[in-house]
């Protein structure tokens, strides 16, 4: 009895002993699984991204103000979208740029298009740590606006329709509402549109960074295609005759048909350069700059192509913003009617816009 006494307890405890071999072999494996298993390693983004809106709004009400003025009413939208790409040597940087905007006047019963842009802008480039202050890049821009831009000329009131017995003509705030809406509509001349014109370019040189505010692109070999969609407009424009026009006497063509006489595009081959400037003044105020200058190899290459465009951003709060605009054009191609001389020629074109408004901003980290 003591005999089979000893060998359950012997039995017992080698059981015991065993579960807790057991027990520390498992740990001993979950351990080891644990330190061999890959920890995840986050994926690299290349990419950042930014977005910034602006809507502005003006609004001037007069009533029996001695001085005189007009009752006006102004909005205007700005979208700005970056999405910029860097891995290793290479970058690739793409913005968009888009505007629009109308103004309301008392003394034009009409909606008038005070601010009109598409401006896209993609370089692609190659950069390593030897090239210390510079990098070699593509560059293709694209210009143009979303719709009809017109020239609002102040319009006569037509004694036939409107004169009395003796010949005498009402002012033109005197003849109904109604009419003086399509009598405006009627004076007005087309001065754009949508891909009239555009202006798209490509350009291979080199990117030049002399300081963090300031970034040089020369191009020296630059191809583009101007194009003019709307016939009225194409020789405004500048376009080139059809061939089979070229040595044809247009004098006597009407000039509503003149435009089927011209091309629709025109390529151009020169040199670019182009300065983009950024200055963060301090945390409210930021000043940006782009001066584009562009030389056109196969004709006239010592008339340049300008265009100086400027910002200036006052943040007032978190979101309220002044911003001051302007935006100058240069180009012997295009001609402009003026009422002041009665000419059409070659002009300076300018614009300033200053406007209050709301302004939200969205950037990756």
């Amino acid at each position: 009895m003591l005999l089979l006494a000893g060998m359950a307890a012997c039995m017992a405890g080698w059981a015991q002993n065993n579960d807790a071999l057991k027990a520390v072999a498992d740990a001993a494996m979950e351990i080891t699984e644990a330190q061999t298993e890959a920890p995840e390693v986050e994926k690299p983004d290349y990419w950042t991204q930014s977005l910034k809106t602006n809507i502005k709004f003006g609004q001037t009400s007069l009533t029996n103000w001695a001085a005189g003025g007009d009752n006006t009413v102004t909005l205007q939208a700005f979208i700005d979208g970056n999405a910029n790409y860097k891995k290793d040597d290479l970058f690739w940087n793409n913005r968009l740029q888009l505007d629009y905007g109308f103004v309301y006047a008392s003394s034009k019963p009409i909606l008038q298009k005070s601010d009109d842009r598409i401006y896209l802008e993609s370089k692609f480039g190659y950069k390593n740590a030897s090239m210390k202050n510079f990098s070699l890049s593509i560059n293709y821009d694209f210009k143009s606006q979303f719709n009809t831009g017109y020239d609002y000329l102040t319009p006569s009131v037509p004694a036939d329709k409107y004169g009395d017995a003796e010949g005498n003509v009402p002012d033109l705030d005197d003849i109904p509402h109604k009419d003086q809406v399509s009598l405006w509509k009627d004076a007005r001349k087309i001065k754009s549109g949508f891909l009239a014109p555009a202006y798209t370019n490509l350009a291979v040189g080199i990117d030049l960074k002399p300081t963090k505010w300031l970034s040089l692109n020369i191009a020296p070999v630059t191809g583009g295609v101007v194009i003019v969609r709307n016939e009225v407009l194409r020789k405004n424009y500048g376009m080139h005759l059809k061939d089979e026009f070229k040595d044809a006497d247009l004098s006597g063509v009407d000039p509503a048909d003149l435009g089927s006489y011209y091309k629709s595009a025109r390529f151009e081959f020169g040199a670019q350069v182009k300065a983009d400037m950024a200055l963060n003044v301090n945390e409210n105020f930021k000043y940006t700059s782009q001066v584009v200058l562009f030389s056109n190899y196969l004709d006239k290459p010592e008339n340049l192509r300008v265009n100086w465009d400027n910002r200036f951003d006052w943040k007032l709060a978190k979101y309220f913003s002044l911003t001051l605009t302007t935006n100058m054009i240069y180009d012997d191609k295009v001609v402009i009617f003026s009422e002041k001389d009665g000419l059409t020629k070659q002009r300076v074109q300018f614009k300033e816009s200053l406007l209050f408004g709301f302004t939200w901003t969205i950037a990756s980290k």
